[in-house]
């Protein structure tokens, strides 16, 4: 089995530092696990990217990767088995599947007394201004997050003193613990323009057909073309299938000449129709020090085809340049909204400011339908006062063990209104008129049409209107002149395992780049095309993903006049991981990217 776990290492372009060494721990884990060398390497190539490891396997990370595995094993049990309690002690039975004998529940262990506990769960409500308005306390149920003993940890630190401001959170028990109400002062009420308007809410999917997928490839090819030509930096792009010894330029998708992963080689492009036909030809990249190319990312290509059958590059246009990027190429509605929105607020605010706190679901643990972590973001958010909160999906997970197997006495809707929506008014009367909340759903939302493009969700509550929003998915919209960006699709984990690259420079500016989509994701291309188009360069752009978190300011470019152009690209990570509490985000924008600060913190 060693041969074919180093076959496999090497099939997916990894090398081995200590070969023998490496192999008989590998081995050693197949055995263990029940693993084959495929599952081995798929498993060590989420590792790797998670960190960002170079390709060559180095010994000194097995005892790490060992550990990933363990807690890949123990996540997979638990999802089965949601009710058992593990302690440490149990990880050789884990690992030997022996807790299949273990499934009965005993009177006086910990699952039996959450059972109990948890059917002595008091449900309270009160009404609160003409609605009602749920307040739960699981005063019996002793849970995992419950116990944790660190709070609000912060994890990583972006500009921690920008403006003399700090991020650092108080730890001290009198702080955590304050339960005196500080309202947002109406000053510090952010204004809010939201500019995304598509798809409509209650649109449904219905057949994606095959002129649709063709139609919005074809529009992007035609978009991109246009750009870069109306930047003046490129020629009108040529037939890269035509033989030419000449240098030529060219606008096409990449595309894989098979089903699988991109490799190097063979890559194909496929041009427009308008220019060949819609054919593809191979794209030999070997000449270029650096690109980075994933399927269905449109690039233009500068370069030789001498025999009719392989353009051989010598350079990669991966951006659009800024100056033919501004709002002038929004859709009609899309600029309408952003010019009267910029035209309001350009005399009122004078450097843009804002406080943010960005967090993405699930919002509740695997074990409960609870949702307490949810319950401490919002009782944190009360202390530091946000302007903002941006709250993305999931919200009622359909991955969640309990709505998976169906043991829940609500429907999904009552859930979504008693146990997020509900809160959120707590949190809004009690902090005052100028808190405001955004809501981004996901296709994982068993309360909402689950195809993306999304639309926004349809909150009902007229009195609170102005202060609990919700935008689509992918959307736009902006605060004291702040754009942001958000898609709760999983992109860069995606996109993350399909492209290659060599020393790779600039970026997409699509809010799904990748074709044909990954696997569970159910996009629909006939559902407003034009949204996942990111047409003007925002401000945040926020991706959560299962990756690691990160916070980090990147370049998107410079405009005609040579000034460069920022943006603070987000992953608050997940706000509950399995049993236990994860991460959010906590952000100061003052003015430009450089000046602002950013913290990621532990739940």
């Amino acid at each position: 089995m060693e041969e074919e776990i180093k076959a496999e290492f090497l099939k997916n372009g990894f090398s081995l530092d200590d070969e023998a060494e490496i192999l008989n721990k590998c081995l050693t884990f197949c055995i263990q696990y029940s693993l084959s060398p495929s599952d081995l390497v798929s498993s060590w190539d989420v590792y790797s990217l998670n960190r960002g490891l170079q390709l060559t396997v180095q010994s000194s990370h097995m005892g790490a990767f060992l550990q990933q595995l363990q807690n890949e094993r123990r996540e997979d049990i638990v999802k089965k088995e949601p009710g058992l309690h593990f302690y440490s002690s149990d990880i050789s039975m884990m690992l030997n599947d022996e807790y299949e004998n273990t499934k009965e529940i005993i009177l006086g262990t910990p699952t039996d007394k959450r059972k109990t506990s948890q059917s002595e769960t008091i449900v309270s409500a009160r009404k609160t201004n003409g609605s009602i308005s749920t307040s739960r306390k699981h005063l019996e149920t002793i849970t995992p997050f419950g116990q944790r003993k660190s709070k609000f940890v912060v994890q990583f630190t972006l500009n921690e003193n920008a403006n003399g401001e700090s991020m650092k959170i108080e730890n001290d028990e009198e702080n955590l613990n304050d339960d005196i109400i500080k309202r947002v002062q109406p000053i510090k009420r952010c204004s809010l323009q939201i500019i995304s308007s598509q798809p409509e809410p209650g649109c449904r999917f219905m057949y994606d057909r095959t002129e649709n997928k063709f139609n919005f490839l074809e529009s992007r090819i035609k978009d991109h073309t246009t750009a870069l030509v109306a930047s003046g930096l490129h020629e009108e792009p040529t037939d890269p299938t035509v033989a030419s010894q000449r240098s030529v330029f060219a606008v096409g998708m990449i595309c894989c000449e098979e089903e699988g992963r991109l490799k190097e080689k063979p890559i194909l492009l496929q041009s427009s129709v308008e220019h060949s036909g819609g054919q593809r030809v191979r794209l030999d990249l070997q000449n270029l020090d650096h690109f980075s190319v994933f399927p269905g990312q449109v690039v233009g290509v500068e370069g030789h085809n001498p025999s009719g059958h392989c353009l051989i590059a010598s350079k990669i246009v991966d951006r659009i340049p800024l100056s033919a990027s501004s709002t002038e190429n929004l859709p009609p509605t899309k600029k309408q909204a952003m010019d009267q929105y910029l035209q309001s607020t350009s005399a009122v605010v004078a450097m843009p400011e804002l406080s943010l706190i960005i967090a993405a679901g699930p919002f509740t643990t695997v074990d409960n339908l609870f949702f307490e972590p949810l319950a401490e973001l919002l009782s944190y958010a009360r202390r530091k006062q946000p302007q903002l909160i941006i709250l993305l999906g999931p919200f009622i997970d359909s991955d969640h063990p309990e709505i998976k197997k169906g043991t829940v006495d609500r429907t999904f809707d009552e859930i979504f209104q008693d146990e997020i929506l509900a809160r959120l008014r707590d949190y809004v009367e009690y902090m005052g008129s100028a808190a405001r909340v955004i809501l981004v759903p996901s296709v994982r939302d068993a309360s909402h049409d689950f195809v993306y493009p999304q639309p926004a969700f349809d909150i009902q509550s007229p009195d609170l209107e102005h202060q609990i929003n919700s935008i689509t998915n992918p959307g736009i919209f902006c605060a004291n002149e702040v754009k942001v960006a958000c898609c709760t699709v999983d992109v860069l984990k995606q996109l993350s395992a399909e492209e290659i690259s060599r020393n790779p420079q600039g970026g997409s500016k699509h809010f799904y780049p990748l074709y044909p989509p990954a696997e569970g994701v159910p996009i629909d291309f006939s559902l407003a095309p034009e949204a996942l188009q990111m047409s003007t360069a925002p401000d945040i752009l926020i991706l959560p993903s299962d990756l690691a978190h990160f916070v980090r300011v990147i370049s998107l470019g410079e405009r005609s006049e040579g000034e460069e152009v920022k943006c603070i690209c987000v992953n608050p990570g997940r706000l509950s991981r399995g049993e236990g509490g994860g991460f959010f985000m906590e952000l100061n924008y003052h003015g430009s990217c450089d000046s602002s600060s950013a913290s990621v913190l532990r739940i």
